[in-house]
């Protein structure tokens, strides 16, 4: 409804409110605007658009219902003109009485759907035009006491419309000046009123007219007022919800690394563990070690150790499914990883594939046990559909118990942990280092 949107499609001329980020420039306005005073509130570009798509909706119920009620009384008044007047007078204000109902209806089918700014200005002072002259013209054909009467009658069907109509100040300006217009000229030329009678009516009516005016204004800065509010609000809503998801990003992630870290992934693995409770979940657990870690920090240093870590954290995650599988920073130089869906055969190729992958990286390790390069042990833990009494704390700890037996037996190699029940497979599983 903003003039200057007179040529803009049906799409952006209104519609209903979306809360869409503001710019950093709305923004800005937005502020610029509400330090200052209230009166001085004027909305333009991006923010007068979307100010009227959040208004739109109730501007055009508004206005749609009072054309309808106006159509509706205009009606009935002139079937109770025609059974309580006389013949003659209610059959003169038959004509002009119809040309309202017309102007009304179709003012109204209009605004049922946002359409280009010029086209709701000119269907709105258009209507009224036809409706407050309707008024006037009945009162006029029927002459005598009706004649005042009426354009009393259209002063205050304008002013009603004044109160209620949510539309820009300049279309509220042209409906109070038609109307005043209106009232002088044909009161001018009542023979009946003298014509300082005709000035001083129309001064008394204008005041009110203008203080309406005044009050309509008013109503529509306080109505812009509330956006921006509300758009202020719709932003330090958004930045806190970007602080808040910020925060949970590094609550769950290792700040080294950028894996997760232990707190999420277990708070994870409980939460898959409960979901698969009752159907059972299949399931490998992997715990990873580099070997001779300290060895490394105390020969090379602390800072070429943080890289190693990061290091071996993107070999083991270029290693896994990255849509299904998790990994996670479990301690300082041990790595958690949980595979769902797999058999003991996928869970060791995995695993070894870390290993190998870690150890071809040739990331320096001079005073490793192992070799000159930094290598990792790998424990492994099974779970089946069929063992519903494995708990997770049971399958973290078999894990660690593989891991301390791939230390044990030399480091660099993928150790897998056997229950009792468990048979023995037809080949070596560990895959011993190299060399």
């Amino acid at each position: 409804m903003n003039d200057a949107k007179n040529t803009s499609s049906e799409g952006s001329a209104a519609g209903p409110f979306s809360p869409r980020p503001l710019t950093a420039a709305m923004a800005n306005e937005v502020e610029r605007l509400l330090s200052g005073r209230t009166r001085d509130i004027r909305l333009t570009g991006d923010l007068r658009g979307r100010f009227e798509e959040r208004s739109w909706r109730q501007t055009s119920k508004v206005i749609r219902s009072w054309m309808t009620w106006v159509a509706f009384v205009d009606v009935l008044t002139l079937a109770l003109n025609a059974l309580l007047l006389p013949s003659d007078v209610a059959l003169s204000m038959v004509a002009p009485a119809c040309l309202l109902p017309p102007a009304a209806i179709a003012t109204a089918l209009i605004w049922r759907k946002p359409r280009a700014a010029a086209v709701l200005r000119a269907s709105l002072l258009g209507g009224m035009c036809l409706i407050l002259l309707s008024v006037t013209l009945v009162g006029v054909f029927a002459g005598g006491e009706f004649y005042e009467r009426h354009l009393t009658i259209m002063l205050f069907v304008a002013t009603s419309a004044i109160t209620i109509f949510s539309v820009p100040l300049a279309w509220t300006i042209v409906i109070a000046c038609y109307a005043l217009s209106l009232y002088f000229i044909l009161q001018w030329y009542n023979p009946l009123v003298e014509a300082g009678s005709v000035v001083a009516g129309t001064l008394f009516f204008s005041c009110g007219i203008i203080a309406t005016v005044v009050a309509r204004r008013t109503m529509n800065i306080l109505a812009q007022k509330t956006f921006l509010l509300d758009c202020r609000d719709q932003r330090r809503n958004a930045e806190l919800a970007d602080a808040n998801a910020r925060l949970e990003r590094l609550a769950r992630t290792d700040p080294l690394t950028g894996i997760a870290n232990r707190r999420w992934m277990m708070e994870t693995l409980e939460g898959l563990w409960l979901s698969g409770r009752d159907t059972g979940v299949a399931a490998a657990m992997l715990m990873c070690d580099i070997d001779h870690f300290k060895a490394l920090n105390d020969k090379l240093g602390h800072g070429e150790g943080d890289r190693c870590l990061v290091k071996v954290a993107g070999i083991i995650q270029s290693c896994v499914r990255a849509d299904r599988d998790l990994v996670s920073r479990h301690g300082g130089e041990e790595f958690l990883i949980v595979l769902p869906d797999v058999d003991e055969e996928e869970a060791v190729a995995v695993a070894t594939r870390i290993r190998e992958s870690v150890e071809a990286a040739a990331l320096p390790n001079p005073s490793s046990g192992v070799g000159p390069s930094v290598t990792l042990s790998v424990g492994v833990a099974l779970k089946s559909v069929r063992d519903t009494d494995i708990s997770l704390a049971n399958l973290q700890h078999e894990a660690d118990m593989a891991l301390y037996r791939a230390k044990e037996a030399g480091r660099n190699q993928v150790s897998v942990f056997r229950r009792q029940h468990q048979a023995a497979p037809s080949a070596p599983i560990a895959a011993r280092r190299q060399g």
